[in-house]
């Protein structure tokens, strides 16, 4: 007990030392030994916290955003860029017509994106160069006129045709080229066979074919002999070209469902060609040559 009393003593004596001690000291100075004692971390960001460093911080982050956004704005514009001279390599439809007299014409009837139909007409004159006879089989004997196609569908159209007999499909070539007189007479014995509203249905006006830019041809297949009939849609040989004519330069020219925009019944024996590019394009949109070239400048 002596004990434990002595060391309770001292306790107290040296409590009250400490808080004499505390009583005496000066306020200025014990704040300055708080702030001298603070950790170095803390030391760090108050002079890092200098209003001009820190200016400098947003500054350098403000312009990091506005070059980002820049670069953004700048990769955007080139995409679009892109995209537009993309559109522009085909030629608008607008872009190839003039009218005199009241009779539209196309201005382009040597370009394979030619667009002829019934409010489009070629030139009554014109004559494709370059008309050369292809080497596949043909219904028309050697000399026929309708055996012509420029030299350039010609050779896509020998490509297709072997492509096709590979696959087991024999096909048939019908009437390619026909002058500016030729469809004329045709037109007009169509129209003293079924009357001239259905003549228009299934035949073109002179100047209103595309058999006339040689581009164009007429296909069958043995089992229907040269018939030109929707049933040939319906034959291996007819379902192999409207899912593979696009991989040689040519497309379907005229669709079912599509008559109202054509102008002309559904004609799945109808081949045109427009280069592969545009091919595949056209087919894999599902377009006639009228949707697929806008109409607009």
């Amino acid at each position: 007990m002596k004990n434990l009393f002595i060391a309770s003593g001292l306790s107290l004596a040296l409590l009250a030392g400490c808080q004499a001690n505390d009583a005496n000291q000066d306020p200025g100075q014990t704040a300055n030994e708080n702030q001298t004692n603070l950790p170095s971390n803390e030391t760090n960001n108050s002079a890092n916290n200098n209003p001009e460093d820190t200016k400098k911080n947003e500054d350098q982050e403000t312009n990091g955003n506005q070059d980002d956004a820049k670069k953004n704005e700048d990769q955007t514009e080139e995409k679009q860029s892109e995209d537009k001279s993309e559109q522009s390599a085909y030629p608008t439809m607008a872009e190839t017509i003039e009218e005199n007299d009241g009779q539209r014409t196309v201005t382009n009837p040597g370009s394979i994106y030619v667009v002829a139909n019934k409010e489009r007409n070629l030139p009554a004159d014109f004559v494709p160069e370059n008309l050369v006879e292809p080497d596949v089989a043909f219904y028309a004997p050697e000399g026929d006129p309708k055996r012509l196609m420029v030299e350039e569908a010609a050779k896509a159209l020998e490509e297709m045709f072997v492509a096709a007999e590979e696959e087991g499909h024999e096909l048939k070539a019908v009437s390619g080229y026909r002058s500016y007189d030729r469809q004329e007479a045709i037109f007009a014995y169509n129209v003293d066979r079924y009357g001239e509203e259905e003549a228009n249905q299934v035949s073109a006006q002179a100047g209103q074919s595309e058999h006339q830019t040689g581009l164009t041809m007429d296909i069958s297949t043995p089992s229907l002999g040269s018939s030109l009939t929707e049933e040939f849609g319906s034959t291996p040989e007819g379902q192999w070209v409207a899912e593979n004519a696009h991989n040689y330069g040519f497309v379907v020219r005229y669709l079912k469902g599509k008559e109202e925009i054509t102008g002309y019944q559904y004609e799945p024996w109808h081949v045109r060609y427009v280069g592969k590019e545009a091919a595949q394009d056209i087919h894999e949109a599902g377009n006639t040559l009228e949707e697929f070239f806008p109409n607009t400048k």
